[in-house]
């Protein structure tokens, strides 16, 4: 392993974030900044070498959240190679126009990844960027399906990332998780298969959904996440998803040696 792959939470938060656009902070401590989540979305940049300027990173993007300008404001990616939806809810796709900035920044349409499920709602939502009409080029361009197990080989200046999508299980609906290498991303889901559980072994850092205290039906809760991380054994683990019940310090105090609640902004890095 001779190269760098950075790990970015864009944000952390459940799908109304925190607090919520009421001013409804729930238990959260608002003078606690780690309490403030934006949607989830991640960010990854993969150096050949070492870390070094953002320029020379293949930087890819999972998801495009609402509260996504400001979150690639705050993170600074120079330029995004690939974009990779998970599913089609809105709190994890309704920012995807604001990848246009980018677009305009690169001149070049930006490869997205989407799988067959998540594929006819997301397309009459968001088709018109795929597509040039009125005097508007288009933005992005269908780079194909995503399969489980079946890798991506996304291509940029840092040279090839690996992404293998995982199928998951949201509850009414389906969603995607990812491996980069040593990194496990498992967002929105209540279930999985062993397959995916299988792919997921030795990893270095695992981000995981833990929505609330309570059991859901779509979402898996703390303590489920907690057992899922005892049964996989990462070196890091990091909660996401986390809705207006959950206070940051109040949680880590809690939490076994190796695992924390993620909070906007949060990187690592990793060899890959």
């Amino acid at each position: 392993m001779s190269g760098r792959l950075r790990v970015t939470v864009l944000g952390c938060g459940s799908s109304g974030g925190v607090p919520r656009a009421t001013g409804d902070w729930g238990v959260c401590d608002p003078n606690e900044p780690k309490n403030r989540r934006t949607r989830c979305g991640l960010l990854l940049q993969k150096w050949s070498g070492q870390a070094g300027p953002p320029e020379q990173a293949t930087t890819v993007l999972i998801d495009t959240p609402p509260d996504l300008r400001l979150q690639l404001a705050a993170a600074k990616p120079t330029h995004i190679d690939a974009i990779v939806i998970s599913h089609d809810h809105a709190d994890q796709t309704h920012g995807f126009d604001d990848v246009r900035a980018f677009f305009i920044k690169q001149r070049r349409q930006i490869p997205t990844w989407i799988d067959a499920w998540t594929r006819p709602t997301f397309m009459r939502r968001f088709g018109y960027a795929f597509m040039s009409e009125g005097g508007y080029p288009a933005i992005v361009r269908d780079a194909g399906h995503m399969s489980p197990l079946v890798p991506l080989a996304i291509d940029g200046p840092g040279g090839v990332l690996e992404l293998l999508p995982l199928e998951q299980d949201h509850g009414f609906s389906k969603s995607l998780g990812f491996r980069a290498g040593p990194v496990g991303y498992s967002n929105d889901l209540v279930a999985m298969p062993e397959a995916s559980f299988a792919a997921l072994e030795g990893l270095q850092l695992w981000i995981v959904d833990a929505l609330r205290e309570a059991p859901h039906p779509t979402h898996a809760h703390v303590g489920k996440a907690l057992e899922w991380i005892e049964r996989l054994k990462p070196a890091h683990a990091l909660l996401t998803n986390m809705h207006i019940d959950l206070d940051y310090q109040a949680l880590k105090a809690r939490l076994p040696t190796g695992v924390e609640p993620a909070y906007d902004g949060w990187a690592g890095d990793y060899p890959i």
